[in-house]
């Protein structure tokens, strides 16, 4: 009896061994099971992996054309911010503009200094029309979105045949000429840059509502409200596209592309056939002289035009 108490003892001492060691060799894999699990469950919480969107630390000594904005103002510091979150994180976009402004900032930053207009307002261009041809709903067309009866009053020719609001160099000499008046008649560039948005009157009539005479304190709608402060976004990024985490190498941004000037002062029959003769095509024609609304040139009145063409084998489709 005795020994088959002392045989039953050590087989229980064995089993305990064992059952220790099985498991301490088990223990590791659990462990790790329940912190794997605990780890997916915590990117099953956090919806978007890989990816994180930062708030933006605000510039400092933002100005435009040289005037202060009063960023410590609590609404103007939310305008602000509005208007660089925006922009930054619609990337495609800015990133267009980037490009874009390499190729025809050069053509716009020259008329400005000589008309005396800060150069800031180039970004006015860009803001009004991302630096394309566009056409507004209310019928303003071309880079700085002239409406028919200003660019008329500016001595723009604008007809079905030629609409010279297409012209880059005439059209900013345009918005020069409205800009300057309107800072004669305001006093400042931002407000200047205002009233080429809502119109000399219309901000004129709100001054006088609101009994002030400063863009940063007047009450105003959505788009005239957002235009000053979407014009200096568009300056901060396009000015450190770096610190907004846009990357691109000099090969990626879209040339400046170098003209001659031919001289006409007759009717041109066919523009196709005229193109064909400087080795070029219609469309290489029109994409540089963008204001030929037609196929042809009427010119009855023998008045003397200045047509773009581009250098040789600028174009390597063009056959």
């Amino acid at each position: 009896m005795k020994i088959l108490k002392s045989a039953l003892v050590i087989v229980g001492l064995f089993t305990i061994v064992f059952v220790s060691i099985q498991a301490a060799q088990q223990s590791p894999d659990s462990n790790n099971e329940a912190t794997a699990e605990s780890s997916v469950a915590n990117q099953k919480e956090r919806p978007v992996k890989d990816y994180n969107i930062y708030a933006l630390p605000m510039p400092e000594n933002i100005n435009f054309a040289g005037e202060e904005v009063p960023i410590d103002d609590p609404d103007i510091y939310e305008r602000m911010d509005r208007e660089l979150l925006v922009n930054t994180y619609w990337q495609s976009n800015a990133l267009l503009l980037i490009k874009r402004a390499n190729q025809y900032f050069p053509i716009i930053e020259p008329i400005l200094k000589e008309e005396g207009v800060p150069d800031d307002f180039k970004y006015l261009a860009v803001i009004e029309s991302g630096l394309t041809q566009a056409v507004s709903p209310a019928g303003a067309k071309g880079f700085w979105q002239i409406m028919e009866g200003t660019g008329k009053d500016y001595g723009l020719e604008i007809n079905g045949n030629v609409d010279e609001r297409y012209h880059i160099e005439k059209s900013t000499r345009v918005a020069a000429d409205y800009l300057k008046k309107s800072k004669e008649k305001f006093g400042s560039w931002t407000m200047a840059a205002a009233a080429y948005n809502a119109g000399n009157r219309g901000v004129e009539r709100q001054l006088e509502r609101q009994k002030v005479d400063d863009y940063y304190e007047l009450l105003l709608g959505e788009e005239t409200g957002r235009y000053m402060f979407r014009i200096l976004a568009i300056k901060e990024i396009l000015s450190n596209p770096e610190q907004y985490g846009f990357n691109f190498e000099e090969k990626h941004l879209y040339k400046h592309i170098p003209t001659k000037t031919v001289k006409v002062d007759t009717v041109v029959k066919d523009f196709a056939d005229f193109a064909h003769h400087f080795d070029i095509n219609y469309k290489i024609l029109k994409i540089h002289n963008p204001w030929l609304r037609e196929a042809h040139l009427n010119n009855a009145s023998r008045k003397e035009y200045e047509i773009k063409i581009p250098a040789e084998k600028t174009y390597t489709a063009v056959k």
